[in-house]
């Protein structure tokens, strides 16, 4: 019985230190790389926010910036003036390690990387597009022709 119970506790310390296996290989923050475009044209400048249950990140087109892993949407946002604000959504997406790790964390090692999001990942390169606003025609006056009269 108590060589059964040794076997047991011998067990659990050499699985423990695999407990959280995603949080110790990738960690729970992930460099994305985000750019704005426009009729395929990149659209250079704009200023974006990603934000998740985690915090709000903060970049300018083209750039990169360090999110926290999260399992919801990453929500972007980006701005420039002369364009309507560019939205996206972004679905994180469960790494395939999170699944090794239940069987080789248990669950404990699952429920860390799935509480502090080091399960998931976005994905590396997020494209966001941008429509200029149009522009206003109405506004222009016409100059008036020769001899200050107006034609017909």
């Amino acid at each position: 019985m108590i060589s059964q119970n040794w076997r047991n506790v011998v067990l659990l310390v050499a699985i423990l230190p695999f407990a959280g296996c995603a949080s110790i290989v990738d960690g729970t923050k992930q460099i994305v790389s985000v750019k704005t475009i426009s009729a395929a044209q990149d659209v250079d400048g704009a200023q974006c926010s990603l934000k998740n249950s985690e915090g709000t990140f903060y970049v300018k087109t083209p750039g990169t910036v360090t999110v926290h892993r999260d399992y919801g949407a990453l929500h972007v946002d980006c701005t420039k003036a002369g364009y309507q604000p560019g939205l996206t959504n972004v679905a994180s997406s469960t790494k395939g390690m999170a699944f090794g790790n239940l069987l080789f964390g248990g669950l404990i090692g699952t429920g860390v990387d799935v509480a502090d999001g080091a399960a998931y990942d976005y994905p590396s390169s997020i494209t966001v597009p941008m429509t200029p606003l149009p522009t206003d025609h109405a506004s222009v006056t016409p100059a008036p022709a020769a001899g200050g009269q107006p034609t017909s």
